[in-house]
């Protein structure tokens, strides 16, 4: 497996097709299968490289306090030891705040930024309804399968969900082996509530795509308004009735949206002025 030590943690990723790169990173308790709809289309125009978090999937799963800031040196490092010095950058709920504060700290390292189901924390923010809440905590105890079965309520319309229950979760319970331990999932869910960067996304100055589905209930889209809203040019696309897990539900469109955007602004990089 391809596993390589930077920020002082030993990191999985993997690298996919030829080109410019794009680094994809994934979300809470999440890791890079999740990709698994975008990087086949991704790499056939990039070279994609998808990689686990701290915490997550095969990445070190330190017992110690996580920040967002630490996390995105996580991935500044990771691009070091690869000898990458820039990449188009998308993060998708959780990935796109390490997206935001690898851009605020490493800038000369991000040509462009995607931003997916995601926020930028603060008093600002609007969290999730306490249903949601109430749901993962009735949910521990529960088998695993329905543990998985009521998360995924959260992530998809109710009409998709039905119509792809059997397969969602097949592909779950295969990957379960990913899943990170309890420990693991605290530490990056306390780094999400202590995340702030609104009165610094001014100084975002690389070309910036917001996507969200409106019926996002784990990270509501009025979020990813404010976010739009306070990155200098950024483009706001709302996927209609779909909710935190848009990268499934509505793949191709997604998929085109972000290449074309990628493609609009496929120039030579020569750092922020």
């Amino acid at each position: 497996m391809p596993i390589l030590k930077a920020n002082g943690i030993h990191i999985y990723y993997e690298t996919h097709g030829a080109g410019d790169p794009l680094l994809l990173i994934m979300g809470l308790g999440a890791n890079s299968t999740a990709w698994f709809l975008q990087v086949p289309e991704f790499s056939k125009h990039y070279q994609v490289i998808a990689f686990d978090n701290r915490g997550a999937g095969r990445s070190d799963k330190p017992n110690e306090p996580y920040t967002i800031m630490q996390m995105a040196d996580d991935a500044a490092g990771l691009m070091e030891e690869l000898g990458m010095a820039s990449a188009h950058v998308f993060g998708m709920s959780l990935g796109g705040m390490i997206a935001q504060e690898l851009t605020l700290r490493h800038p000369a390292r991000v040509r462009t930024l995607v931003l997916g189901g995601t926020m930028a924390g603060g008093p600002q923010a609007i969290r999730a309804g306490p249903d949601f809440v109430q749901q993962i905590m009735s949910s521990m105890g529960q088998p695993l399968e329905q543990q998985i079965e009521n998360g995924m309520r959260f992530l998809y319309s109710e009409a998709f969900f039905s119509a792809n229950r059997a397969r969602l979760l097949e592909r779950s319970l295969e990957l379960a082996h990913l899943m990170p331990p309890p420990h693991a999932l605290q530490r990056q869910f306390m780094a999400v509530m202590t995340f702030n960067t609104h009165e610094r996304l001014h100084q975002i100055r690389v070309p910036t795509l917001v996507l969200t589905g409106t019926a996002d209930r784990i990270v509501p889209s009025g979020n990813s308004q404010i976010l739009a809203e306070g990155i200098p040019g950024a483009a706001l696309i709302e996927f209609p009735g779909v909710g935190h897990g848009f990268l499934v539900e509505c793949a191709e469109e997604t998929n085109r949206t972000v290449v074309e955007f990628l493609e609009r602004h496929r120039t030579h990089f020569v750092g922020p002025k």
